[in-house]
């Protein structure tokens, strides 16, 4: 019984210093946070080509959700295309980006917008900086029911700032003089387990994009 009491005792030790902890660490990611997310906003904000091409990477998996019934994809922009992560066909794959680029020239916009989109992890975790802050501020107090409300929250205005975020800051659906170029992969990917190299498909495709001059629209 005393050597398990022994055993035990670090272990309550270190969760007991783990909660006296976790304010503090929280208070000094929230601070962290505060600086760094809207920098990270004006970077996307103020370069046209990537929230372009944040659109039709949104409306690309969009399609490729609804038309195919792909699931957990995700990706990212680029200013010459995007790049979508996942067990996708890349037949699918080209399919959906040209349908998603059409259906924005058609005017649903709503493609831009998807609720997985790291715009509204942002938001959340910079919501829940700000709230701890403003609580930290006003208690003047370190605790963990601070977090807790600070969480809470965020887990409800993330969603909603995140979508409204996408749609005038992080994506842009001028995409007229837009064309899907291409997609590239690596047909051969090849994973080591053990020793042993298995051939699996391709799970990271990146997808071209190119504007079209208003030149080459003439000829």
């Amino acid at each position: 019984m005393f050597l398990f009491e022994l055993l035990l005792l670090p272990i309550i030790i270190f969760i007991i210093l783990s909660i006296l902890i976790l304010p503090f660490q929280f208070a000094f990611h929230s601070i962290i946070n505060i600086i760094t997310v809207p920098a990270q906003f004006i970077k996307i904000a103020s370069n046209k080509k990537l929230r372009i091409n944040h659109a039709l990477e949104h409306s690309t998996i969009n399609v490729l959700e609804k038309k195919y019934g792909y699931r957990g994809l995700a990706g990212y922009a680029k200013e010459n295309g995007f790049v979508i992560r996942g067990k996708v066909h890349p037949t699918h794959l080209e399919n959906a980006a040209i349908i998603g680029l059409d259906k924005l020239n058609q005017g649903y916009n709503e493609l831009a917008i998807h609720k997985r989109c790291g715009t509204s992890m942002l938001a959340a975790n910079f919501t829940s900086a700000v709230i701890f802050i403003l609580l930290l501020w006003q208690t003047g107090m370190f605790s963990i029911f601070n977090i807790f409300v600070a969480i809470l929250l965020s887990q409800f205005v993330g969603p909603t700032t995140g979508k409204i975020l996408q749609k005038f800051i992080t994506t842009s659906t001028d995409v007229s003089y837009i064309d899907i170029t291409g997609i590239d992969y690596n047909a051969n990917n090849i994973v080591g387990i053990l020793g042993f190299n298995f051939k699996t498909a391709p799970n990271e495709f990146f997808v071209r994009t190119h504007r079209i001059n208003e030149i080459e629209i003439m000829t």
